[in-house]
């Protein structure tokens, strides 16, 4: 029981101490700005502003304030409607850069909108195209805000179908291909592929079956003298024998007839 009353007296202390602090620094800070004296804020119209120096410290500003929102917004963990106010802010922010650009050009100084890189050239996407202080942009993770992905799919864009009247317009002699051997073309380009592709064949074979170009003309030459000559495998009659057994059988046949007729008188 002790202990936890002198812990307690502890935390009392120490809570005292912070709050004594706080007043310290809220006093330190109070008298800085008396002595400095009060914080110029920025005009709330550009056109108020006469002096170039002026605008561009507004510009310079106004570009500090979205190249800090924009690093806030890249933070994927931020609840959505603090995303969503974010990125209405450094749009506005935009829009008043624009103007003060605009200003410093009408008050004769540098034009920014021409030599400035943009800011949100690589960190954004434009979903609302607009004319000189630019469109409405999504910035780090407002991009991937539940309908906002949709708004940068392009759909497809859809042919109309063609009416069996239109398609039977283009249908002619050339369609069927009954004109293509005209021109002689169409032999040309198929003497060419076919002499390619035995040209491929043959050397397909020769490196299959390992045959050097001698040989290859070597059985070429003997498949075409196997198809002209006839080997027989039994001995055939000569001119000669085929002679004599004709006369032979004639001779048979006289004798044949002319005995056979003197028996019969």
């Amino acid at each position: 029981r002790g202990v936890a009353l002198l812990d307690t007296r502890h935390g009392d202390m120490a809570r005292n101490q912070e709050k004594a602090q706080h007043a310290l620094n809220r006093y330190i800070e109070g008298r800085r700005e008396e002595l400095q004296g009060p914080k110029a804020t920025r005009p709330y119209l550009a056109s108020q502003c006469d002096t170039v120096p002026e605008c561009e410290k507004w510009r310079l500003e106004i570009v500090r304030e979205v190249g800090k929102k924009v690093s806030m917004i890249q933070n994927e963990g931020l609840a959505e409607h603090k995303i969503r106010d974010l990125n209405d802010q450094i749009n506005k922010l935009l829009r008043e850069k624009h103007h003060w650009e605009k200003r410093i050009k009408e008050l004769g100084g540098p034009d920014y909108a021409k030599s400035a890189p943009r800011v949100d050239e690589d960190t954004s996407l434009e979903v609302v195209p607009g004319g000189k202080g630019g469109g409405y942009r999504y910035f780090g993770a407002a991009k991937n805000l539940p309908g906002v992905r949709e708004l940068f799919v392009k759909e497809p864009v859809s042919r109309p179908k063609r009416t069996r009247a239109q398609i039977a317009r283009g249908v002619d002699a050339d369609y069927y291909g009954y004109r293509d051997d005209d021109d002689g073309e169409l032999e040309r380009l198929e003497s060419e592929a076919e002499s390619k592709l035995r040209e491929e064949a043959i050397v397909q074979w020769r490196a299959e079956k390992g045959a050097s170009a001698d040989e290859a003309d070597l059985a070429s030459g003997a498949g075409s003298g196997r198809a002209s000559a006839y080997l027989a495998h039994v001995p055939l009659p000569s001119e000669a024998d085929i002679e004599k057994a004709i006369l032979e059988r004639r001779k048979r046949e006289l004798m044949a007839k002319y005995l056979g007729s003197g028996d019969s008188s």
